[in-house]
């Protein structure tokens, strides 16, 4: 499909992007005037690579906070065209943006998007790791841009003990920064704490789907608890109040890595969106 057959296309046909990229330098994926950000740099190059007349939009599965990190966020364009030229278009903009982006931004696969699919809605799980060093830890000095630092010892097998006080379907306004008309309710399907031989401490979060700030708050409620401050007990208390506690650090943004997202099969990408729009909602015990 050529520039010119793209330009006077009458109908548009959806493309999933695979997206990776240091979020050091950006200031988050949101397009924000005046600032470099992800999405600003993407829908940027996307219209200058196919030459087209008016902006592009993407969508995509989880916004990134600014210094934030992805291996695999995914997002979607509607771009002119026809089902028939989807392939092509898909082949010939990834092609281009290989040699046209920066550095610090990939877009590692483009493709047709089945039918329904919607890179936000039609996601099941988004998959985070935050890597932190606590003060015992040794920096590995190729990876310190993707390692956040704590000045302090953590007792990694006291925040392990703390996991079950947090996963589940819950009410997380507590470790959230709130946003009008936004529900708070997540479903928490995994958290994992490891450490290797370097004292690197990687805690692992999976969830249907994540509130502003919400992983790095997880994160610094469990290193009040690895420093011995905080418990179980005060866990259950701080979720329970369903406001927003200025005790619960944010941590710093270089450890975060949006790792992966996960949809269900062709057949369901429809009936996920749908039920992903619908304000949830706990019933009261």
């Amino acid at each position: 499909m050529t520039t010119d057959d793209t330009l006077h296309a009458t109908t548009t046909v959806r493309l999933r992007l695979d997206i990776s990229y240091d979020g050091t330098a950006f200031h988050g994926w949101a397009a924000q005037p005046g600032l470099r950000t992800v999405q600003g740099d993407l829908e940027d190059w996307t219209q200058r690579i196919l030459r087209l007349p008016d902006p592009v939009e993407l969508t995509c599965a989880g916004r990134t906070d600014a210094g934030v990190h992805a291996r695999g966020q995914v997002a979607h364009v509607d771009l002119p065209g026809t089902p028939d030229d989807a392939g092509a278009l898909a082949g010939e903009l990834a092609q281009r943006y290989r040699r046209a982006l920066p550095e610090d931004l990939a877009v590692r696969a483009v493709a047709p998007a089945p039918p329904g699919f919607d890179a936000r809605f039609s996601a099941i799980w988004r998959r985070y790791v935050y890597r932190l060093l606590d003060a015992d830890g040794a920096v590995d000095p190729l990876r310190r841009g993707f390692v956040a630092r704590y000045p302090q010892p953590l007792d990694v097998a006291a925040m392990r003990d703390a996991v079950p006080h947090l996963v589940g379907l819950r009410d997380f306004a507590s470790l959230c920064k709130a946003r009008e008309g936004a529900t708070t309710i997540r479903d928490l399907q995994r958290l994992t704490l490891t450490q290797d031989a370097d004292g690197l401490i990687e805690i692992e979060v999976v969830a249907d789907a994540f509130c502003h700030s919400m992983v790095r708050s997880l994160v610094g409620a469990l290193v009040a608890v690895g420093e011995g401050r905080r418990d179980g007990a005060w866990l259950d208390r701080t979720l329970a109040a369903r406001t927003r506690s200025s005790q619960i650090r944010v941590m710093a943004a270089n450890g975060l890595v949006l790792e992966e997202v996960g949809y269900p099969s062709p057949a369901e990408l429809a009936a996920r969106a749908r039920e992903a729009r619908a304000v949830r909602t706990l019933g009261e015990p």
